[in-house]
């Protein structure tokens, strides 16, 4: 169960959030603030793992406190101004609501954040798909559509079919994210060996695509296709 907390300056805004929060199961929220200072020295007390947050508040703005708590403390901003959904994903929000929302779109915001969490406590396998942030979208991406990982610069290219995704994250980030068949065979690429229905001296065939492989990881790839 998440647990959560909720910032707010306005109590009328708080009321609806515990309203729709009581009628989540997954969602136990323990909190509500109408002051961001004190709802700052709360989670330094008791951490969370999600925050409902207020954009526009006296004293500290929600995207100010939002870059004061720990990086694994998801946010969901709620707000009655659309100009600054895209600052919001910048600091890597979960959702953006919109006031006033319903309980259908906060139930949705919800179950990206738990799909996330799950995704964070390492059981993204047996989900069998993750979400990848690409620019302001959160993206389901199912393991088994997914050929191989192409790093580029400070972006990684998901290549699905003849479909990609691209996420601004490491090679190594989205090594962690991923089941055991996904295996390096470049410092650059990350393949589902499931895919790969030819393997040359240099590099492998993946449903008519191919990815190189390197003298570095030739061995453990050909280690994983002979299990």
């Amino acid at each position: 169960m998440l647990s959560a907390i909720a910032i707010d300056d306005e109590p009328m805004a708080l009321e609806v959030i515990k309203s729709h929060a009581s009628k989540v199961p997954f969602l136990n929220l323990e909190n509500s603030f109408t002051n961001a200072i004190k709802a700052l020295e709360y989670l330094r007390e008791q951490p969370v793992n999600l925050i409902f947050l207020d954009i526009k508040m006296p004293d500290i703005s929600g995207m100010e406190l939002a870059t004061l708590i720990s990086k694994e403390t998801m946010v969901i901003f709620t707000t009655a101004y659309s100009e600054h959904a895209v600052k919001s994903f910048e600091l890597d929000a979960v959702d953006y609501l919109l006031k006033p929302f319903n309980l259908g779109r906060f139930l949705k915001s919800c179950q990206k954040a738990q799909d996330l969490y799950e995704l964070k406590n390492g059981s993204a396998s047996n989900l069998g798909s993750v979400f990848i942030k690409t620019g302001f979208e959160q993206v389901k991406v199912k393991f088994e559509e997914l050929v191989f990982c192409e790093a580029n610069g400070n972006y990684v290219n998901f290549q699905l079919g003849e479909r990609k995704i691209l996420s601004r994250m490491t090679l190594a980030e989205t090594e962690k994210l991923l089941p055991s068949y996904f295996v390096k065979t470049h410092r650059s690429f990350l393949v589902n060996i499931q895919k790969i229905d030819k393997v040359e001296k240099h590099q492998v065939g993946l449903q008519g695509k191919t990815a190189p492989v390197s003298v570095t990881y030739y061995d453990e790839l050909m280690s994983k296709l002979s299990r």
